[in-house]
């Protein structure tokens, strides 16, 4: 764009420019001005040298993630935990934003705050909430258990249990934000597409199918790539505090994440955590890029860039 022509277009649209000001310059002083600091990845960081003065080592802290004997196993339980995650939350919220668009409008508010509620509870509150069902002694789940005739059951120490648990509390959590976006993008849909289809005789069922889903297709899309972009980055807080960092059960609930964070507190290593931030972040870019890529080899409007 010329220059002419931008300084219009800025003058056009002068008040958008103003309103968006604030969280311009939010996104450049939080995410762009401590880029800088991606430096110390290459750097064996001592705090009274600071960053410019510390000794270069170039790839060096990246090894420590690349030669620990348990990079494959919290790499596996990243990507296959954040697979999961999309995959459960995409299609529950989808059924619940289609089930909300169903209900009468008098009790639609009472189900939408009743499932947003939990999406603004801190992890360590959950964490709390799931101990009440999985404690030993006084859980509910044990207690009916046992109710029924059957042991009660460790569940903090039992590891092939807890991608289930895991799971279930991750969608527990998410799904009501993510039905409210999807929801949202149904009350966006042309009231006069479903009045075509019930003239042309379609039943709730074939109005789903042919015109809420298709339509909701770009938003699914643009939504799963954006996450696909998190696929090396694990959510720290459900993995750390829902198993109460118990070790028994690292084999299945250590994450990329969480194992770093273990190694930066007892070792101290600031460049090495540095280093594996940086590599989960190219990561994600590349899988964001390339899966924007194939979607536009598909069809171009569904893409995000």
């Amino acid at each position: 764009m010329k220059r002419g022509k931008f300084l219009k277009f800025v003058g056009r649209n002068g008040e958008l420019f103003i309103f968006s000001l604030p969280a311009i310059i939010y996104i450049f002083v939080m995410s762009y001005v401590p880029m800088f600091g991606v430096i110390i990845a290459f750097k064996n960081y001592v705090y009274d040298k600071g960053i410019l003065g510390s000794e270069w080592v170039g790839f060096k802290n990246f090894k420590f993630l690349f030669e620990s004997e348990n990079a494959i196993r919290i790499t596996r339980n990243t990507v296959l935990y954040n697979l999961g995650y999309m995959f459960m939350t995409t299609v529950f919220s989808l059924a619940v934003a289609i089930l909300l668009h169903e209900v009468a409008k008098k009790w639609l508010k009472i189900y939408q705050t009743a499932m947003i509620l939990p999406f603004f509870l801190s992890w360590v509150v959950v964490s709390y909430i799931t101990m009440a069902f999985l404690d030993h002694q006084n859980g509910f789940l044990n207690g009916w258990l046992e109710g029924l005739g059957f042991d009660r059951v460790q569940w903090y120490f039992k590891a092939n249990v807890w991608p289930y648990i895991l799971n279930a509390v991750h969608l527990w959590k998410a799904i009501g934000f993510s039905a409210l976006v999807y929801f949202a993008g149904i009350l966006g849909i042309d009231a006069e597409l479903y009045e075509a289809a019930k003239i042309d005789g379609a039943k709730r069922w074939q109005m789903i199918t042919n015109v809420t889903l298709p339509q909701l297709t770009p938003l699914i899309i643009i939504l799963l790539i954006m996450s696909i972009g998190n696929m090396f980055r694990g959510d720290f807080g459900l993995h750390y505090f829902i198993p109460n960092n118990n070790g028994m059960t690292y084999a299945t609930t250590d994450i990329i994440d969480t194992y770093i964070y273990r190694a930066l507190s007892e070792l101290g290593d600031v460049s090495m955590a540095s280093a594996v931030g940086l590599y989960q972040s190219v990561v994600g870019l590349v899988l964001v890029v390339a899966a924007n890529y194939t979607v536009r080899k598909i069809n171009e409007e569904n893409s995000l860039f």
